[in-house]
């Protein structure tokens, strides 16, 4: 497997494609392959006719299969986003009528429009991708939507390791405390149902509440007043929503809670998750208490069916592990999977939880409801949940930043280039910790370049009085050389001497230097790779670098003049005759 994940398998059941688009004069219906369906009605759309009319049909053939936007999601953001463009145009003197009478400097002046910002940018960006489309729009303002759009952008930077470990245990606190209450009342429904309760008594009546409860949805409860039945209510401890529904389900909150858990250990963003099917374990994995679930996600944004779907395996082998998170989130959602699976039977979701009111979550526009049930998780309800522990703002892109970016090291469903650029160059713990490799890095190349570079110093036709001479060339420092201790004389082997600032190459040591590395380029050819590079690839560097600065016909001339002791005593040198 590839470090990021290989790509899912296809589904069983045969795919359908979604329903055709209909686009009935200035209303565009866009029905997505979730089924999902909205409505845009460009009428009312602030802007002359002819600009309804050509925005609708632009907006038809995005929402079309395979125009772009697979999701509703995309194109209620892109209706956002759009609309301000028709405002603009509405409140000009100088109107275009349509889109092939607009001009580039209608353009520019739109452009000034906008805030510099992430939220102009996409503003710009979302009606540049949608006039471009049209044929009629003219060159010049093709051109003008091609130059860069300037804008700071806010920086979301990863959280620290005490933040993020704080958030890490108030999310555990919260949704440990509802997984006990779950598996505590299913264990009494459990024990209710073996007939291992004594009928009558206030434990039996708890059991035949909780015996309901997975029926419908709720405890028993009149059907006007939605209130417990006095038959139940001592027995329930009262009629909110921990003692009733709560017993068996997760709320909003709560789900949330365990959303975080989910992205703090895997790093997925909360469409991903929201989306994600229930993990099935591998065959025989559970039954040696060490289940092995595949995780199957699917990134919208990336085009390309292989390139939107990946599987990820995630091991429960114990408390620490990365699949225990897995193994409850299938514990504290069961009930509520088995009676979504039962109103809907092509529901496959993971995170599902128990709405506390009928209005609850209706206020974002992703929600997915299923009779009393919500679906996934959305940047409110981490908001909702971080607020009731104390915290400041939904934390799932963050923590999810976090993961691959400072724990993972690797991208989460994004190419490395976008990860790279995106996540990582811009975070500030990313480059505190790149320091110390670059500098090892740095001192590394360094180093690499000393081994291999030529150091010891050219000189003239004849060497300096007091010169020592080695095998390969004069030394003008014995007693303080680089490569031991000083005072006690030099140890090196003398193919150091060519990396030794202390070494004197004189014209009367060419030869013998030309000779020595004619000697290695025949000794490449058969010896090891391994030991050729360990042992005489460094000084083969270095010679190479000084037939550079010489030039040809330098070393041509050293070539032919080598003598037949310069060959006696390069030869001994590589049989390590000379070694201490």
């Amino acid at each position: 497997m590839s470090r990021r994940g290989r790509a899912a398998a296809l589904p069983d059941v045969p795919h359908q494609r979604p329903m055709p688009l209909v686009h009935d004069g200035l209303v565009v219906s866009h029905r997505d392959q979730q089924g999902r369906v909205r409505d845009y009605d460009f009428g009312t759309f602030p802007a002359p006719e002819p600009w309804q009319r050509s925005l609708a049909v632009l907006f038809a053939a995005k929402c079309a299969p395979g125009g772009g936007w697979d999701s509703v999601e995309t194109s209620e953001a892109s209706w956002y986003l759009v609309r301000p463009f028709g405002e603009f145009v509405s409140e000009l003197k100088a109107a275009p009528l349509d889109v092939d009478r607009l001009s580039a400097a209608h353009w520019h002046a739109w452009r000034l429009s906008l805030p510099p910002n992430s939220n102009g940018y996409s503003k710009y960006a979302a009606v540049a991708g949608l006039l471009q489309h049209d044929e009629r729009l003219a060159r010049p303002v093709r051109e003008a939507m091609a130059k860069r759009f300037a804008w700071t952008p806010g920086r979301e930077e990863a959280y620290t390791p005490s933040e993020f470990t704080a958030i890490r245990v108030a999310a555990r606190r919260t949704f440990r405390a509802a997984l006990l209450r779950i598996r505590e009342n299913t264990e009494r429904l459990e024990a209710w149902r073996a007939g291992r309760i004594e009928p009558g008594s206030s434990d039996w009546l708890l059991g035949e509440a909780l015996d309901v409860l997975p029926r419908t949805g709720d405890v028993p409860v009149y059907d006007r007043r939605r209130t417990v039945r006095q038959r139940y209510r001592t027995a329930l401890v009262g009629g909110s929503a921990p003692y009733t529904w709560g017993r068996l389900y997760l709320s909003r909150k709560e789900s949330a809670a365990l959303a975080v858990l989910i992205v703090a250990e895997f790093g997925l963003n909360a469409t991903t998750l929201s989306e994600m099917p229930v993990p099935k374990a591998l065959a025989s994995t559970a039954e040696v208490g060490m289940p092995v679930y595949r995780l199957r996600l699917e990134k919208r944004r990336r085009a390309g069916h292989r390139g939107r779907f990946e599987s990820r395996n995630v091991t429960d082998s114990g408390a620490d592990s990365s699949g225990r998170v897995i193994t409850e989130a299938l514990e504290a959602t069961a009930h509520a999977r088995a009676l979504v699976g039962q109103l809907d039977a092509d529901v496959d979701r993971l995170l599902i939880w128990r709405q506390t009111t009928p209005h609850d979550g209706q206020g974002y526009r992703r929600a997915v409801r299923i009779g009393p049930f919500g679906l996934g998780v959305d940047e409110l309800a981490g908001g909702a949940w971080a607020r009731s522990v104390g915290l400041r703002g939904s934390p799932l892109r963050r923590l999810r930043k976090t993961v691959n970016v400072l724990h993972r090291r690797e991208p989460g469903q994004n190419s490395q280039d976008t990860h790279d650029s995106i996540y990582v160059v811009g975070e500030p713990q990313a480059q505190q910790a790149a320091v110390p490799i670059i500098a090892d890095g740095a001192l590394e190349a360094v180093d690499a370049a000393r081994r291999t570079v030529f150091t010891a110093r050219l000189t003239p036709e004849a060497g300096e009085a007091g010169d020592r001479q080695t095998v390969t060339a004069g030394c003008a420092g014995w007693e303080n050389s680089p490569f031991s201790p000083a005072g006690q004389g030099c140890a090196a082997s003398f193919l150091l001497c060519t990396a030794c600032p202390n070494a004197r190459v004189t014209p009367a040591h060419h030869p013998r230097l030309a000779y020595l590395l004619n000697a290695l380029e025949h000794l490449r050819g058969v010896v090891e790779p391994g030991i050729w590079q360990a042992d005489w690839a460094d000084a083969h560097a270095r010679l190479t670098d000084l037939r550079g600065r010489l030039g040809e016909p330098v070393w041509q001339a050293a070539r032919e003049a080598v003598t037949a002791s310069d060959r006696t005593v390069i030869d001994q040198l590589l049989q390590g005759d000379f070694d201490l």
